[in-house]
């Protein structure tokens, strides 16, 4: 595994990639930062070339722009975390949903009729790759910003970023399967 030290926007970022994949990219103080990284030295190594992608797709991003995701991820985490975020990756750029919403895919997914919201808020708060698997883009059934393990200001920034219409918009829903 190798890691990178990258700057944006909203500060220091520690992106962490494996076999050509980029498997994290935490804000250096945010919660479940995982705590291994720290004693990886910052060698770009054999995914210098990835690295240097990760960088340009932050660049632009951090323009305003939505870039084309052209490089692989790999997040590191059980079944149910992956479907979810399998779930955040199709959020469209400058849309939100809420975690009900998210909730009743998984439910649909799984053929129950209910999947608890409290199990996605925690799946989505453990998204070890910040800002691509777009976990900023999910708020809560009133309409409040929660639940962002790089604080709640940086999801408010990048929702601004995208230009998302919280207020008049309509939360984004996912087909039925």
């Amino acid at each position: 595994m190798y890691k990178a030290i990258l700057m944006s926007d909203l500060g220091t970022m520690v992106a962490a990639a494996d076999s050509g994949a980029v498997v994290g990219l935490w804000f250096e103080e945010q919660n479940y930062f995982p705590n291994n990284l720290i004693s990886i030295p910052a060698d770009e190594g054999s995914d210098e070339y990835l690295f240097h992608a990760l960088k340009e797709w932050l660049k632009s991003y951090f323009r305003g722009e939505n870039p084309p995701l052209n490089f692989p991820l790999a997040p590191i985490g059980c079944e149910f975390k992956q479907i979810v975020w399998k779930l955040l990756l199709e959020i469209p750029y400058g849309s939100f949903t809420t975690y009900g919403e998210i909730a009743r895919k998984v439910a649909l997914l799984r053929g129950i009729k209910r999947f608890s919201s409290q199990a996605v808020g925690g799946a989505v708060g453990h998204n070890p790759i910040s800002i691509i698997i777009p976990c900023h883009r999910v708020i809560g059934a009133s309409g409040k910003f929660t639940g962002y393990a790089g604080g709640i200001w940086r999801k408010e920034e990048l929702l601004k970023l995208e230009r998302t219409d919280i207020k008049e918009g309509k939360p984004f829903l996912y087909n039925s399967p």
